[in-house]
């Protein structure tokens, strides 16, 4: 997994439709619900009449900490939910997740911290274990490379 200046950000092998439902399991496992989806591609093409790759952008809520955050700093629900995107570009599926900490490093709240250190922690989390072949799949690569 990458981290750019303001994700965390990984390739993989799947198509982007397994990648978003991947995404969308993988984020309930962390706790997260997803509160709305974003189909970017559509939406520029009903708009713009632009033909673009798959882009969905899954926009992430963990309550419980929404809800601390909140209590320290009323403004924070500009910056949420936590975003998710998955697209296809050059013939690979990318997800990437804002990275928390950085987002949260503007508001220069110090009580927000260790939230957003968590909620890091669980996006990364997602997103690895998202972009990584099911232990079924790979038990199958396994068996195929004996042979």
């Amino acid at each position: 997994m990458l981290t750019a200046s303001y994700t965390l950000t990984t390739t993989t092998t799947l198509g982007h439709d397994e990648a978003v439902d991947r995404v969308r399991q993988e984020l309930q496992k962390e706790g997260f619900s997803v509160l709305c989806e974003i189909n970017v591609a559509a939406k520029l093409n009903e708009k713009l009449g632009v033909n673009r790759g798959p882009y969905m952008i899954l926009g992430a809520c963990m309550p419980a900490l929404a809800h601390r955050s909140l209590t320290h700093e009323p403004d924070l629900g500009a910056l949420l939910p936590c975003n998710v995107a998955v697209y296809r570009l050059e013939a690979q599926t990318h997800i990437a997740a804002v990275d928390p900490r950085r987002m949260l490093s503007i508001v220069g709240n110090p009580d927000l911290e260790p939230i957003a250190a968590d909620v890091r922690e669980r996006l990364a989390a997602v997103v690895e274990r998202a972009a990584s072949k099911s232990a079924k799949e790979q038990d199958a690569s396994v068996a195929q490379c004996e042979r």
